[in-house]
């Protein structure tokens, strides 16, 4: 053990890995002895207390780093800059041992978790996440690994894990927009998620709430939507009752002007809503129905195109079916000016078949609803009319009135511009 402490303390000299015709001795040197500890520490010889000190120095020294400015990835950009490559750490040869080392150390069953907590203590961990903005993908797996190793071996720590993950990520949405282990840090929470206990506590449905709602925000969801879809998936599959505030949080969040991420909702949405009861559906119906009216009225035919496939959905033409009265006076607005005017064929056809599947659940109610519709359309347009007729009369008024001073003078377009 006293030859392990030795070894340990002569990796802690660190070199320059940007030059590679620099030390190129006592790298290989440092390399090799860094592969003879992971042989050793793969054992079963019991660690001591000196042992875990100097193993955890070492990994400080070699693994934490502040990342100069030109090294982060402009991730706010929403994923314009997808066919960027990724920039790899010139030391990741070397930095991969410290880190399947230190991996080994955690999870060995010779290590006493009571004494290594010591060490392994909130600064380390809040070092080793600061590490997740590395913009090297084999790096952040690898802590992807190590941090769920340690969640799992020091309970002591969890609530501390939980908030300071919490904290990067409130700094993500609603400061920097920046960072590039967000997908890494929710595939770890995706974990921890399916391990909690119930019913659920306060503490996670606000989690729930203020970190994963708000994480649909940022423009480049496209980056973690995957990971953030499961987390929000397992919170629905442990507490059901959570479907509405789900979906009431995604409505707060809906894309305007991003038809990329209205697909990603679409596809959220339709997940959710078929695990969804009846009573938490009614919740959410109206404002729900309203949001998918717009969408079915989108003039980028894929938002369209996947709104109106929400109808292949067994489960939620079932939802639909039992609230009939409510949702088609809501929806068939969207669906009438579709079939008057979308540009494009495969919407107006799906257009057509809703339009039929709502008038084969209910005719009766759908007559009723397309003419209170065709009443209200004939007001819109008795009112644009008299709009219309109220600006002509004042613009007639206007050029009659003679010019004095500064008064303003409005000026009537000409009927066909002169060429010159």
């Amino acid at each position: 053990m006293n030859l392990f402490v030795s070894k340990v303390s002569l990796c802690c000299v660190t070199f320059d890995f940007t030059d590679p015709t620099k030390n190129l001795v006592e790298k290989d040197v440092k390399r090799q002895t860094l592969l003879e500890l992971l042989d050793f520490v793969s054992g079963s010889v019991r660690f001591s207390e000196p042992a875990i000190l100097a193993m955890c120095r070492m990994c400080a020294v070699n693994l934490f780093r502040v990342f100069p400015p030109n090294y982060r990835s402009t991730l706010s950009n929403g994923g314009e800059n997808d066919d960027d490559e990724p920039m790899f750490d010139p030391a990741w040869p070397h930095l991969q041992i410290v880190y399947d080392l230190l991996l080994k150390f955690i999870t060995s069953s010779c290590l006493d978790a009571k004494v290594a907590k010591k060490y392994i203590d909130h600064s380390f961990i809040l070092r080793l996440l600061d590490l997740f903005d590395s913009e090297d993908p084999r790096e952040r797996d690898c802590l992807k690994t190590i941090l769920h190793r340690v969640y799992g071996k020091f309970m002591v720590h969890r609530p501390f894990i939980r908030k300071a993950i919490s904290n990067i990520f409130y700094r993500f949405v609603f400061e920097t927009e920046r960072h590039n282990g967000i997908a890494e840090l929710l595939e770890i929470f995706g974990s921890i998620i399916s391990g909690f206990a119930l019913p659920l506590k306060e503490e996670h449905k606000i989690f729930l709430w203020r970190v994963l709602i708000p994480l649909h925000k940022p423009k480049s969801l496209v980056v973690y939507f995957q990971q953030l879809s499961y987390c929000v998936t397992q919170f629905i599959e442990k507490e059901p009752k959570l479907c509405s505030t789900v979906i009431m949080g995604l409505l707060k969040y809906w894309p305007i002007t991003n038809s990329q991420k209205e697909l990603m909702f679409l596809g959220e949405l339709e997940e959710i809503l078929e695990g969804i009861n009846m009573l938490e559906f009614q919740k959410v119906m109206v404002q729900l129905f309203w949001r998918i009216g717009y969408c079915i009225n989108s003039f980028h035919f894929q938002v369209a195109e996947r709104a109106l496939f929400l109808w292949n959905n067994d489960q939620i033409v079932n939802l639909i079916a039992h609230n009939l009265h409510v949702i088609l006076p809501i929806l068939l607005p969207a669906l009438e000016k579709n079939t008057q005017n979308h540009w494009n064929h495969a919407v107006l056809n799906l257009t057509i078949n809703v339009r039929k599947m709502f008038m084969e659940m209910d005719e009766q109610l759908f007559m009723s609803s397309h003419t209170h519709f065709k009443e209200e359309e004939a007001k819109l347009i008795i009112l644009a009319e008299k709009r219309k007729e109220a600006w002509e009369r004042l613009e007639s008024a206007a050029s009659r009135q003679p010019i004095i001073g500064n008064t303003a003078v409005l000026v009537t377009p000409l009927a066909k511009p002169i060429a010159y």
